[in-house]
């Protein structure tokens, strides 16, 4: 890293420094020992793993805008359900998201008004109806041909106002 590199992320190496002071996870396999994959939203209020009660080394964790269920999820969770364990998967998008508070073209829009930057090539995937893309979304994991028979599939609402989980029955 050049100087201008440390001093952008000089707060993430100090932090880095006291994390491999108390460093404990070395024992860890990359296995998702409780057998869980989380697919949820890159929203930095959303801890997944306190959300569940678990700890690092228990769940995968699948993180883009919106939580949704995209052709890189689906790779990643045939992955996950064949080396590394996982028979069960959450898709867990939140309250108060902003990919569930605009329209695509309202999203290109105000990239290109803010930055200059036109967008229109990119799917953002918003979403009009919370309920309803989740279970959407829950549905394609379960068709998805290649994906191990043995995983359980469930979608859950995360309110970021309360922590409370919310189960969707499809």
């Amino acid at each position: 890293m050049n100087n201008a590199q440390n001093n952008v992320f000089s707060d993430v190496l100090e932090a880095n420094k006291k994390f491999k002071k108390s460093f404990t996870y070395k024992a860890l396999t990359g296995q998702a020992a409780k057998g869980l994959a989380i697919v949820t939203c890159m929203d930095s209020r959303i801890d997944p793993l306190a959300v569940v009660g678990m700890e690092s080394g228990d769940v995968k964790i699948l993180r883009n805008a919106g939580a949704r269920v995209t052709e890189d999820v689906l790779r990643t969770l045939v992955l996950a359900s064949y080396l590394l364990k996982v028979n069960r998967i959450l898709v867990m998008p939140h309250t108060d998201c902003a990919m569930a508070s605009s329209e695509e073209p309202e999203i290109h829009a105000k990239i290109f008004e803010q930055h200059q930057v036109d967008t229109r090539s990119l799917e953002f995937r918003t979403v009009s109806n919370l309920k309803q893309a989740l279970i959407t979304d829950v549905t394609r994991i379960r068709s998805f041909p290649l994906l191990s028979k043995n995983v359980t599939v469930a979608g859950a609402i995360y309110n970021v106002e309360t922590g409370e989980l919310e189960l969707i029955e499809d």
